[in-house]
């Protein structure tokens, strides 16, 4: 089971710091992959807050990523690392949910619907994720 996990861990987590770290650094080339939105199609307040999210996620979600490659080799340190990147992951998902809510019920524009709809279903499973690893971690933590 660890290995399954730790291959998700690694997977989603390299899908979701990778997306945020290109954002950063490249908006125009995530735009066109659909990373995010273009600059002209959203608020320009939302815009800059994408990117500032970027940078502070790109600085901290790696943080889930070692965690699944130090599952992945059986190392027990993988759990604190669960537990920092699972906090991280919980506040990033929360977030952009909330934020993306609110925003769009003050009738801001936030996306095309297709790509709104991507995102929700992608912040809840790392939101999911986040969860499972912070009860995985508390449990290795304790019987160890």
């Amino acid at each position: 089971m660890h290995i399954v996990w730790g291959l998700v861990l690694v997977v989603l987590s390299l899908l979701c710091w990778g997306d945020q770290v290109i954002v950063w650094f490249a908006p125009s080339t995530a735009a066109r992959l659909t990373l995010m939105e273009s600059e002209d199609t959203v608020e320009p307040a939302y815009f800059a807050d994408i990117r500032g999210e970027a940078l502070w996620d790109a600085l901290t979600l790696w943080t889930m990523l070692v965690a699944g490659v130090l599952l992945l080799l059986g190392e027990p340190a993988w759990a604190y690392f669960g537990l920092a990147g699972g906090g991280m992951y919980v506040y990033f998902a929360g977030r952009g949910i909330f934020t993306r809510v609110a925003l769009r019920r003050s009738g801001h524009r936030i996306g095309n619907a297709q790509n709104t709809r991507l995102r929700f279903a992608l912040l809840t499973i790392w939101g999911v994720m986040a969860l499972a690893t912070i009860t995985a971690s508390v449990i290795a933590l304790s019987t160890s």
